[in-house]
């Protein structure tokens, strides 16, 4: 059966949102690119903070490191139904990921989305490489991509892995399309 849903998981500046671009372009009809970021732009100001407490929300310290509180799980349990929500409502999508828990993170995307074709990828970088893609973008906080590069996928298992450190997004999108079905 054709997936219905891509998952990319990979840490921040690891070439997601590019790929889910390119996605968008080489598979056929329509589908909806969303991510974690959409989600984060979206919370109130009070739950985003600056510094070491994610205190309720969600916060980012001077170190890269990423904190999360009660209010933002709160809200990031009812992002990720709404998604699947929307695939089992006929949308095609391919989700933006950062598993900051790994393994857990991704079984609650699988609880969510149990009994949709699902194509989990993972999306790796080397650190050195998606920091330097930090720098360049200038709006992340420096050390996040070194810090998650390799977390993110920590007991994590997929049906297909890409790299960009040396891959542009294009051409691991036409990997990625390829395995659809």
């Amino acid at each position: 059966m054709p997936a219905q849903v891509i998952v990319l998981n990979g840490g921040s500046s690891s070439g997601k949102s590019g790929i889910a671009r390119c996605l968008q372009t080489v598979l056929p009809g329509p589908w909806l690119a969303l991510g974690t970021d959409t989600l984060v732009e979206a919370l109130p100001p009070a739950l985003r903070t600056a510094g070491d407490a994610a205190g309720d929300g969600i916060g980012f310290a001077d170190d890269g490191e990423v904190s999360v509180g009660p209010a933002f799980r709160a809200v990031e349990a009812a992002w990720i139904g709404g998604v699947a929500a929307m695939a089992r409502a006929g949308a095609r999508i391919v989700v933006d990921e950062v598993f900051l828990g790994g393994a857990h993170s991704q079984r609650r995307w699988q609880r969510a989305l149990g009994g949709l074709p699902v194509l989990w990828v993972g999306v790796r970088c080397e650190a050195a490489v998606a920091a330097g893609r930090e720098i360049a973008r200038g709006d992340r906080t420096a050390g996040m991509a070194a810090a998650q590069a390799d977390l993110v996928h920590r007991g994590v298992t997929y049906d297909l892995e890409v790299d960009t450190t040396r891959t542009e997004a294009m051409e691991c999108a036409r990997t990625i399309a390829a395995r659809v079905g």
